[in-house]
C-alpha cells in the first residue's frame, strides 16, 4: 500500500498537479526555465525535500502553504554549473598573496609585485624560513613584460623561501632560497614535459619554471598551507556569491579529495563538488578504491583528468604553427610542447574508456587537440562517453568536424577574450588565429554541445563576466576579438546550465527548472534575455539556492 501511495505522489508531481504544501515557494515575473523558450515567464516554483515539486502560475501558488519569496522582476534561472575549474586550488588561493593585475588585483609592475609580497610577509607575521606564496602574477600585464626572476624575489627576502604561481598555473618563479631548498641548480636537467629557464648563455637557473619543472617547488611551498579546511569554506562562499551551485575540482589529487571530504564531514560544503583526479599520475594503481559517478555527501568523483599541454598566455600550449612571438630564448619555430607523448595519451584514454570512466583532457593548443582526437579515434569508444576537451582554445574547423563525429565536447575558456585577448592578438597567435580562440559559434553551427568556463582561480568564478565575454568577445582595450564567433545570450546561458549538466552526466537532475529536478537556483537582478548583451556586466547575483537551501543572499 505504501508503494502505491508513493507512486501516486510521484505521478502527481510529474503531471504538475496543484499541491498544498512546500518548504519554499519562489515567485518571479522573470523565470527562465532553460527548457527551450528564449523568453522569461511569470511563474512560481515550489520546492520540497531538495527538489522542485511544482511549477505554475502566481495565482495557484498563493494556495500553497510554505515560505513564500517574491522576487518581482528579478530573474530566476537554474543554478550555474562550473564546467571547469579547480575548487581546491581556489581554496588555496584564499591563503596566499594576490599578485594579479587589475581588475582582479592591483599589481602592474615588478616593483608593485615586490611591495605586495613584503606586505604579505608582514601582515601574515611569517617567521624566517617560512614559505611565502603568491598567485596570479601575469607577465603579459606587467609593465616589464617579463616574469619576475630569482634576483627580483631575492630583493623581497633572502630569509624566506618564495614561490610564485603564474596566473595560468603553468609556470612559476622562485627566489634563491627556494631553489636551494628544492635542490635545483645549474646541474639540474629539464624534466620531461617541463623547462627550467636559465640566464642567457648560462646553465644557471634564473628562477622561472615551466610546467612539470615547477612541480617540486610547488609541492615544497604548499607545505605552508595552514588552514586548508577553513579555506575550503571560503571557496564555497565565493562560488555561492557567483550563483554557482555545482563546482568542479578539475585536477584533483588524493590529498585534495581527502580535504574536500573532511570539509564536507564538518558541514562546510553547501553545494555539489565534482572531482576529476589527474589520471596520468599513478591513479591507475588505485582505480578499484574509487567510486566514480556517485555522490558521497556533496562530493562526486566524476571521472579522470589528463593534462596534454600548457597555457597559451604562458606560451607553453602545444601548437601546430609557431607562436607569433616566441617566449624567452626560444627560436622563431617554437610551437610549445606536449606534457606527455601521444603513446601515453592513447594508452590512458583507451584504459579509462574501456572502464567506462569519463575523461576530461586539458588541450589548449591545436596540436594537443590532435593528440586527444587521435586517442579517442584509436580507442573506438562505443559508449556515450562525453569526453571533454578542456579549453580547446585553438581548435580548427576540421578538428571540430572530427570532434562532433567522435562525440568530444569542447569546454571553452571564453573569458580569455577579455583577460588575454589583446595579448593573444599582439604576441601569442597573431590576429588571424586570435580571432578564432574559443570558437563557440562554429560549434553552435555544427549543433555540437559545448560549455564555457572560468578555470577559477586562474580568473575569478564570475559567471556574469563569463556570459558577457562569451556574447561580446571584447578585450581589455575594448576591441572585439572575432565578431563572427559571438553567440546569443540564451546559447551562452545553455553553456553554463543544461550543457554543463550534460557534460557531467547530470542533465537528468540539473540544468533546467523542471518538476523532479534538484532545486538548484540562481536569482539575478535583471533578466539577461531582456537587455542588450553589452550591458550584461550590470547584472548582479541576488540569491543562490542549492538543493532548495539558500546559500547566498545579497541582502544578508
Amino acid at each position: 500500500m505504501r508503494y502505491l501511495f508513493f507512486l501516486f505522489l510521484l505521478s502527481a508531481c510529474s503531471t504538475n498537479q496543484q499541491i498544498n504544501e512546500a518548504d519554499i515557494i519562489l515567485t518571479s515575473n522573470k523565470v527562465i526555465l532553460m527548457t527551450g523558450s528564449e523568453q522569461a515567464e511569470a511563474l512560481s516554483i515550489a520546492i520540497k525535500n531538495q527538489e522542485i515539486i511544482w511549477i505554475g502560475t502566481h495565482e495557484k501558488a498563493e494556495r500553497i502553504q510554505g515560505k513564500h519569496i517574491d522576487y518581482g522582476d528579478q530573474a530566476i534561472l537554474p543554478g550555474f554549473i562550473d564546467a571547469h575549474g579547480h575548487a581546491s586550488y581556489l581554496a588555496f588561493a584564499t591563503q596566499v598573496a594576490n599578485l594579479a593585475s587589475p581588475p582582479v588585483g592591483t599589481v602592474n609592475n615588478i616593483k608593485e609585485l615586490q611591495s605586495e609580497l613584503k606586505k604579505f610577509i608582514k601582515d601574515s607575521n611569517l617567521k624566517p624560513g617560512e614559505w611565502v606564496m603568491g598567485l596570479g602574477y601575469d607577465d603579459s600585464l606587467l609593465a616589464e613584460k617579463r616574469h619576475p626572476t630569482k634576483d627580483d624575489l631575492d630583493e623581497v627576502s633572502t630569509e624566506h623561501p618564495i614561490y610564485l604561481i603564474h596566473v595560468s598555473a603553468h609556470l612559476g618563479a622562485a627566489n634563491s632560497l627556494g631553489l636551494e631548498l628544492a635542490n635545483i641548480n645549474s646541474k639540474t636537467q629539464d624534466p620531461p614535459g617541463g623547462k627550467i629557464r636559465r640566464y642567457v648563455n648560462s646553465l644557471e637557473p634564473n628562477g622561472v619554471f615551466e610546467e612539470t619543472a615547477a612541480y617540486p617547488l610547488q609541492q615544497l611551498a604548499m607545505s605552508s598551507y595552514k588552514d586548508p579546511i577553513g579555506s575550503v569554506k571560503k571557496a564555497m562562499q565565493i562560488y555561492a556569491r557567483n550563483g554557482i551551485t555545482t563546482v568542479q575540482d578539475g585536477a584533483s589529487s588524493p590529498e585534495t579529495i581527502a580535504l574536500i571530504q573532511a570539509a564536507d564531514a564538518r558541514g562546510m560544503i553547501n553545494l555539489d563538488v565534482i572531482s576529476f583526479p589527474v589520471g596520468q599520475n599513478g591513479l591507475d594503481q588505485n582505480l578499484d578504491s574509487i567510486n566514480f559517478g556517485e555522490y558521497e555527501g556533496r562530493l562526486k568523483i566524476g571521472g579522470i583528468k589528463l593534462i596534454l599541454d600548457g597555457s597559451p598566455q604562458g606560451k607553453t600550449a602545444y601548437l601546430t604553427k609557431p607562436y607569433y612571438k616566441p617566449p624567452h630564448s626560444e627560436l622563431d619555430s617554437y610551437t610549445g610542447y606536449p606534457l606527455i607523448p601521444q603513446l601515453e595519451v592513447s594508452k590512458w584514454v583507451k584504459r579509462y574508456a574501456d572502464l567506462n570512466i569519463p575523461i576530461m583532457a586539458h588541450a589548449n593548443g591545436d596540436a594537443a587537440a590532435d593528440m586527444l582526437i587521435k586517442a579517442v579515434t584509436d580507442a573506438d569508444i562505443a559508449s556515450d562517453h562525453r569526453t571533454v576537451m578542456i579549453h580547446a582554445q585553438t581548435v580548427r574547423e576540421d578538428q571540430l568536424d572530427q570532434m562532433k563525429e567522435l562525440g568530444i565536447i569542447p569546454s571553452y575558456f571564453s573569458t580569455h577574450t577579455f583577460y588575454w585577448g589583446d595579448w593573444h592578438r599582439d604576441s601569442v597567435f597573431g590576429e588571424e588565429r586570435a580571432m578564432r580562440i574559443s570558437p563557440t559559434k562554429s560549434s553552435l553551427d555544427r549543433k555540437m554541445p559545448f560549455t564555457v568556463h572560468n578555470d577559477a582561480p586562474v580568473v575569478p568564478p564570475d559567471m556574469i563576466r563569463l556570459l558577457w565575454s562569451t556574447t561580446n568577445r571584447k578585450t581589455r582595450s575594448g576591441k572585439v576579438l572575432g565578431d563572427e564567433q559571438k553567440i546569443s545570450t540564451y546559447e551562452a546561458l545553455k553553456a553554463i546550465t543544461i550543457n554543463a549538466a550534460y557534460q557531467h552526466f547530470e542533465d537528468d537532475i540539473k540544468g533546467t527548472l523542471e518538476v523532479g529536478k534538484q532545486a538548484d537556483i540562481v536569482v539575478l537582478s535583471e533578466d539577461p534575455l531582456d537587455i542588450d548583451a553589452k550591458n550584461i556586466l550590470e547584472i548582479d547575483v541576488v540569491a543562490t539556492f542549492s538543493q532548495g537551501a539558500e546559500i547566498f543572499s545579497a541582502t544578508n
